[in-house]
């Protein structure tokens, strides 16, 4: 990993319907983000927050999408800021805000690398589109969009499409899919390992396949970190939590894995919700995954 970290804010809280993801960036700042990476002796750069304009939720006629032009107003924010932060050799870390941000995040990203890995941790596929999503939350899309499925604001966001290619996907931790979702997954062939895979697995042995498939595959690594792929006992601070997730030590081992492998060459942490935390815990937590990840250790 390189030493420079640049830290984006983005409290983002349209791509969903449910307010308080949008104090995710400042929870985690609050958390000692930024003091527990710097005692890991890295250059942080904290950038602030993008400003996000909330005239309330509005739906695209069109597209029954909520609040479109918002979301991508603020996704070629970032998707900018990213670009830029690489461009300086810096290592991007954004804060979230709702998962629709991912959007903004790959686009300014995978234009530096020729094969982009993704690793989707998380209990959700985020692979719908306007025509196959339940709720028109794009919160719920990012994947796809970056895919080049769904609508064309959203997949030519940073005017280039696709960012990502399908073999170059491994989720983690799914164990909420809708049916458009199985659908694509399995038409696409990405490489899911869901929570029965990983009960059966064991979380070492999904981390070394996956880092095994992304050497074979990759040029550079994204871990997009959704704070509701771990269990609800352990991350209440989520807005659409889901029971049977992954463990707080499972999610540990995952980091200490990847900061091994020394892949990683970006991260965004999101869909952290202090409104519906317990005294901070979802964000404490997530400090403490991002310190693994970094090269954290006990010895």
């Amino acid at each position: 990993m390189k030493d420079k970290i640049s830290l984006i804010g983005v409290p983002m809280d349209l791509g969903q319907s449910r307010r308080g993801v949008d104090m995710g960036p400042s929870a985690l700042r609050y958390a000692g983000a930024i003091e527990r990476l710097q005692n890991l002796n890295f250059d942080i750069h904290d950038l602030g927050d993008i400003p996000i304009n909330r005239p309330g939720v509005i739906e695209d006629t069109d597209s029954k999408l909520k609040n479109l032009e918002q979301v991508i107003e603020a996704n070629e924010i970032l998707a900018k800021m990213v670009d830029e932060e690489i461009k300086k050799d810096r290592f991007p870390l954004i804060l979230g805000g709702d998962h629709s941000i991912a959007i903004g995040s790959l686009a300014g990203i995978s234009k530096h690398y020729e094969n982009l890995g993704v690793i989707w941790y998380d209990a959700h596929g985020d692979l719908n589109t306007s025509d196959t999503s339940p709720s028109g939350n794009i919160h719920g899309m990012p994947l796809a969009a970056s895919l080049g499925l769904g609508h064309e604001r959203l997949t030519n966001l940073y005017n280039y499409a696709p960012k990502i290619k399908p073999e170059n996907i491994v989720i983690i931790g799914a164990r909420s899919l809708d049916p458009g979702e199985k659908d694509l997954i399995k038409e696409l062939g990405i490489k899911v390992y869901t929570m029965h895979e990983i009960d059966r697995l064991g979380m070492s042995k999904v981390l070394e396949e996956t880092i095994n498939y992304f050497k074979e595959h990759t040029d550079g690594v994204h871990l997009s970190l959704d704070l509701d792929g771990l269990d609800p006992t352990e991350a209440p601070g989520v807005g659409t939590p889901v029971l049977g997730g992954m463990t707080y030590r499972e999610s540990h081992l995952a980091m200490e894995m990847l900061a091994e492998s020394n892949m990683i060459t970006s991260l965004e942490v999101v869909e952290v919700n202090p409104i519906l935390d317990e005294k901070n815990k979802t964000a404490t937590l997530a400090v403490g995954l991002m310190g693994s990840l970094f090269g954290e250790k006990l010895k």
